[in-house]
């Protein structure tokens, strides 16, 4: 779907699973799947809004199966909600054997990005609008996954 200047709200990224991207067991690090996480997301964000962004909260991170050295990773980004200057993303990576092209999942998130000016302050970004029953779902989803985040950081920063 695409906003007003005709730009996608989605984005899906290929990466292929290398050696430098191993862990201690063998499998792709945990923090190789985010940095890949965050420039997919990254790419959406600035599509959607035309300008450049920060992240500012990642949450919800699940791993749900290892990536393996030499597999196709498809990390796919869609922009759920929109603030006055917050755009927050659904993701879901998948990844598998390249020769079969059946790709699992393995993780999934929700990643928030704010449009900043020259000077690093927030700016207002195009709101989205959902159109769909599902469009709907994901949008009251990131709104109740937003305040639960809210009052986690807060707690946090009273123990803190």
């Amino acid at each position: 779907m695409k906003n007003s200047t005709g730009k996608s709200r989605e984005i899906t990224l290929r990466f292929l699973a290398e050696p430098t991207d191993i862990n201690l067991f063998g499998k792709v690090h945990g923090g190789a799947v985010m940095k890949w996480i965050d420039q997919a997301g990254y790419v959406c964000a600035t599509g959607w809004c035309g300008l450049p962004c920060v992240t500012v909260y990642v949450g919800g991170i699940r791993f749900h199966k290892p990536i393996l050295i030499g597999n196709l990773v498809e990390v796919h980004v869609r922009l759920v909600y929109t603030g006055n200057t917050s755009m927050h993303m659904r993701v879901e990576v998948r990844a598998g054997d390249p020769k079969e092209r059946r790709l699992n999942r393995t993780t999934q998130c929700t990643i928030v990005f704010v449009a900043i000016d020259d000077e690093s302050r927030p700016v207002e970004v195009p709101k989205w609008k959902p159109r769909t029953a599902e469009d709907q779902r994901l949008e009251q989803a990131a709104i109740r996954f937003m305040e639960s985040g809210k009052q986690a950081g807060e707690e946090m920063e009273s123990v803190f």
